[in-house]
């Protein structure tokens, strides 16, 4: 690839900003000054700029815990995103392979693979996703039931069926978040904690499905995503690049 395009996809500045530096000399191609924005370079080069060496990185995946009060965007003009959350990125293209509400919780991946995450997001792959939610009011077996059939939402179709699970009622164990939103709930209030898999991802599915059966969400948290699990060990608003392992499981979808 040309060498401006090399060093303005390393988030090195942009590509005027780029080409003024190589005609300036502030690149290296194998030791040696280049002074041609044009220059064809390949991966395996040894290519730096400002007196930094500069390894090129195609793709980049990162496992990211979304914590609540940051926006699923790459830029935003009043809120964090959640590409401000990665400071080790070396691509200046990278995006969150679907959304999460601003108050919404949990699993993300955050990427430049395209193609990856078309498949993972494409309704005829039926990808599951996991989330683990506080509702008010009582659930039962018979809104499970309920979601197997599909639910209603106001859209042209009912949902796909969906597994709803009734979690233990003893929350002595609950992450801190989960008791942290039970604090803020009126006391008085019967809640009950769920855990519910999709396969498709309408816009505010959970919540609409939820409001749809009278219990609305008061916290909610994505667990999962395919065969991509949230790792405990990340803490709201940490990450970590995704593991060969995990890669390789996303690939195979």
């Amino acid at each position: 690839m040309r060498l401006d395009k090399f060093l303005c996809d390393m988030g090195l500045g942009t590509r005027s900003e780029i080409k003024n530096g190589i005609r300036k000399g502030m690149a290296l191609v194998d030791g040696k000054v280049c002074k041609r924005p044009e220059t064809q370079v390949s991966e395996e080069q040894q290519v730096s700029y400002q007196g930094k060496p500069v390894s090129y990185t195609a793709f980049e995946y990162y496992m990211l815990h979304k914590p609540a009060g940051v926006v699923s965007a790459t830029e935003d003009s009043r809120d964090r995103t959640v590409l401000d959350l990665i400071q080790e990125k070396k691509r200046k293209d990278l995006f969150p392979v679907g959304r999460l509400d601003k108050d919404t919780e949990g699993l993300l991946l955050i990427t430049n693979d395209g193609p990856l995450a078309h498949r993972l997001l494409s309704p005829k792959k039926h990808v599951d996703k996991v989330y683990e939610a506080l509702v008010k009011g009582q659930v039962t077996e018979e809104h499970a039931e309920r979601f197997q059939q599909g639910i209603d939402i106001g859209d042209e179709r009912l949902t796909l069926p969906a597994k709803l699970t009734i979690l233990p009622e003893d929350l002595s164990r609950a992450p801190a978040e989960v008791l942290h939103a039970l604090e803020e709930i009126q006391k008085g209030t019967s809640v009950t904690r769920i855990r519910l898999t999709l396969r498709e991802g309408r816009f505010h599915q959970v919540k609409r499905m939820m409001e749809a059966v009278g219990c609305p969400v008061v916290y909610l948290k994505r667990l999962s995503m395919g065969p991509l699990l949230l790792d405990p060990k990340l803490k709201p608003g940490e990450y970590r690049p995704l593991t060969q392992e995990e890669l390789q499981w996303l690939k195979e979808l």
